[in-house]
């Protein structure tokens, strides 16, 4: 409507009629308050739809490449709009790449970097990453993981909570021993 306007139809009754043809079936009022607002340039113009912060995360994090063409374009039209999203989704790929490809050396370059530029929200998982420091980087270096030990861990106590005041150790202690 507004390039319809712009391209001189100012009348909010021949705009309407337009707009009718192509299946706009409310009333003509709000044709009527926007276009009182374009006369008296008080009406902003209107946006494209903004992604959700959770698409926008999604895209960031998804790999180089794994992103359709159009995703692209949208993720650069939200970096371009917005320099702490561009900062936040650089510094989350530089940590992405840390992580798998072990290089747990270059963390101490990488908080430097987050202190310097990012958002809040990562400036704070990098001041979270040097309260021990050497432990992440070591972490972060070496092939080895806690993490069969915390599955198993997580797996007794989903059992435990599941069988809290329903049944003697006796039971819990088959349950973990026979892993159902």
């Amino acid at each position: 409507m507004t390039e319809r306007f712009i391209d001189g139809v100012t009348s909010p009754t021949d705009l309407f009629r337009e707009i009718r043809q192509r299946g706009y079936q409310g009333s003509d009022l709000p044709v009527r308050r926007y276009v009182a607002g374009l006369r008296t340039g008080t009406v902003e113009p209107a946006r494209g739809a903004i992604p959700s912060p959770r698409k926008i995360t999604t895209w960031i994090m998804l790999p180089r490449g794994a992103l359709r063409p159009q995703e692209e374009d949208q993720l650069l039209s939200v970096r371009l709009a917005c320099p702490d999203i561009a900062r936040a989704c650089d510094l989350a790929r530089a940590f992405h790449d840390l992580l798998q490809h072990r290089r747990g050396h270059q963390l101490l370059e990488w908080v430097r970097e987050a202190e310097r530029e990012a958002p809040a929200p990562i400036l704070a998982f990098a001041q979270g990453l040097c309260l021990d420091l050497q432990a992440v980087t070591v972490g972060l270096t070496q092939p080895w993981s806690s993490g069969i030990v915390e599955g198993h861990v997580n797996r007794i106590k989903t059992i435990k909570r599941a069988m809290y005041g329903r049944a003697a150790f006796r039971l819990l202690r088959t349950r973990i021993l026979l892993r159902a």
